[in-house]
């Protein structure tokens, strides 16, 4: 008897400790996602915070953030292959791709409008004086490449009347400005600051100019998003948490951008200038996709592209999350 007793006590911790071991499992159990970035930039800085703030967590999601690089194109690429679930990337090489019967759409803005800045050499006094020149771009087909092209436009001179380079990420194109690689390079922040501080001049801005287009953009498929409907709201959710902590905590977030850009103390004078661009301009609070700036997107591609003519262009572009939060009250009450 004290046998069966034993045994059976045995068993029933064993059945304990097994059914303690599933909760906790399914406790612990996150969806995993990987998400990739185009570009190395403060456009991003909602992800970084939403992981480094345990945003993600808190909606159980494991997020894997990956630096893809190479410019929009291979990070929409890599989307398509299976190896992301989000990217983000600028609206133009989105749209070209779906143009060409790709399974992406645009689900949130990281930005709507352009931060890269023409920076020229201080004897380039004006667009005319561009002809002839070679300006960098971190890769064709980029949303810098876009921008550049959008002010040749603007201001009358063909492509063809320069020397587009592809030179990398912008500080890259800034040494090869200073080396006299380049007479221009499209930079974004804080590289532009570094360039403006070293007697390098802004020629082209295009938020001065006036001109809209998809900077910085939360892309996935619909095939995805239909599959994992409840996920992607989930991951909007701690995105846009992501954009609420940007803008109400500066410290916090400057301490998160130095680790993530890596830079070192004592150079955060151009990342908080940057920062400050980011949380009164750049970042909107409700992050939809800009109509006005896809539509830019498609009159330029026209072009190129027959198709773009009569392309329709809410058919880029999935913001159900975005406005479901922000019909609901989600949005405004983080602010």
């Amino acid at each position: 008897m004290r046998n069966r007793k034993i045994a059976f006590t045995a068993t029933g911790l064993f059945f304990l400790l097994a059914w303690l071991g599933v909760m906790v499992i399914q406790a612990q159990a996150a969806d995993g996602v990987r998400v990739g970035l185009s570009a190395l930039s403060l456009a991003n800085s909602p992800l970084w915070v939403a992981e480094e703030k345990g945003f993600f967590k808190k909606y159980d999601i494991e997020p894997e953030i990956i630096l893809v690089g190479g410019g929009a194109a291979r990070g929409v690429s890599a989307l398509l292959a299976g190896d992301l679930q989000f990217v983000t990337a600028g609206g133009g090489a989105v749209i070209s791709a779906a143009l060409n019967g790709a399974d992406v759409v645009m689900i949130a803005a990281g930005n709507n409008k352009g931060v890269q800045r023409l920076m020229v050499k201080p004897e380039i006094k004006t667009p005319e004086g561009l002809k002839g020149k070679k300006i960098g771009v971190t890769t064709l087909g980029s949303s810098g490449h876009l921008a550049l092209l959008l002010m040749l436009r603007k201001w009358g001179i063909a492509p063809e009347e320069i020397q587009v380079v592809q030179v990398g990420a912008s500080p890259v194109m800034l040494i090869s400005l200073q080396k006299g690689g380049i007479d221009g390079a499209m930079l974004q922040d804080p590289t532009l600051f570094v360039a403006e501080d070293n007697g390098f001049k802004t020629l082209g801005d295009p938020a001065s100019m006036e001109i809209h287009y998809l900077q910085n953009m939360l892309a996935s498929t619909r095939t995805y998003n239909h599959a994992h409907g409840a996920l992607v709201n989930r991951f909007i959710k701690a995105y846009v948490e992501g954009i609420a902590y940007f803008k109400k905590n500066k410290d916090e977030t400057l301490r998160v951008l130095m680790k993530k850009m890596r830079i070192e103390h004592g150079n955060e004078n151009y990342l908080q200038r940057s920062y400050q661009l980011y949380a009164s301009q750049y970042f909107d609070n409700v992050p939809t996709p800009s109509m006005l700036g896809v539509k830019t997107v498609l009159e330029f591609l026209a072009k190129d592209n027959p198709k773009a003519k009569t392309a329709d262009p809410n058919s880029f572009v999935d913001g159900s999350v975005v406005k479901s939060l922000n019909d609901s009250g989600f949005i405004k009450a983080l602010y």
